[in-house]
């Protein structure tokens, strides 16, 4: 779906500049519960690695969340030598699109990570899906880098399947994250880049507006970008 949207970008750019931005998706937020266990705190730069479907939107969420000091779109699942978008879209290589965030544990717990992904920035009871978007790439997906975030993220669904906050059983896989790759420069910081983009507008600017919504004490305005952080460095 979004590989004709990559194509048809520069023709669709100046109707999107013409006219309005396309009416956006009813797209609900789930007002679910915090975690009940959390990781312990720490000191220093954290990492999470999440899966959600498209990372342009989930991506554009945590660039949004405070305490979140980089958030990368790129693949994890698969091997390295397969990490590259037109051979994920395949759907064969075991990748997901997924966003390796570094965050600052004094600012932000990695359960409340969790809380708004599970919340705001995709549906956990999608199967090899999201949206308009169809395929293993796009599942639902927790790459632990501890022992630690593979207890809370296990102990969470488990809480939230128990609590019944959705209509279905959550489908998010958690696994040891054995590797992440970086996705193409054109895919970074997507959502600040082309908000009027037809697909943008419509499936991940809601995602946005809901973190704004339900977890105002976490939403900065102005997105922490990737290019900011190579520009930094």
């Amino acid at each position: 779906m979004r590989r004709s949207v990559l194509s048809l970008l520069a023709a669709t750019t100046a109707l999107t500049l013409a006219f309005a931005a396309p009416t956006r998706a009813a797209e609900d937020a789930v007002v679910i519960p915090a975690p009940a266990m959390d990781a312990s705190p720490a000191t220093g730069i954290q990492t999470a690695v999440i899966a959600g479907g498209c990372f342009w939107g989930v991506q554009g969420v945590f660039q949004h969340t405070a305490g979140v000091v980089n958030a990368v779109s790129g693949y994890a699942g698969g091997t390295k030598a397969t990490a590259d978008y037109e051979t994920v879209s395949t759907g064969r290589t075991g990748h997901a699109e997924s966003v390796e965030i570094k965050f600052d544990p004094k600012k932000i717990s990695y359960g409340k990570i969790l809380q708004i992904y599970f919340s705001v920035a995709h549906d956990p009871t999608q199967l090899n899906r999201q949206g308009p978007d169809t395929g293993t790439q796009y599942r639902s997906a927790i790459f632990t880098t501890s022992d630690e975030q593979k207890k809370v993220a296990e102990a969470y669904i488990a809480q939230l399947n128990s609590a019944k906050v959705f209509s279905k059983p959550i489908v998010t896989k958690v696994s040891a994250l054995e590797g992440f790759y970086p996705a193409e420069a054109y895919h970074q910081d997507y959502l600040t880049l082309h908000p009027n983009q037809p697909y943008i507008a419509f499936n991940d600017i809601p995602k946005v507006e809901n973190l704004k919504k339900l977890f105002a004490d976490n939403y900065i305005e102005k997105p922490t970008l990737v290019s900011a952080s190579k520009a930094t460095n």
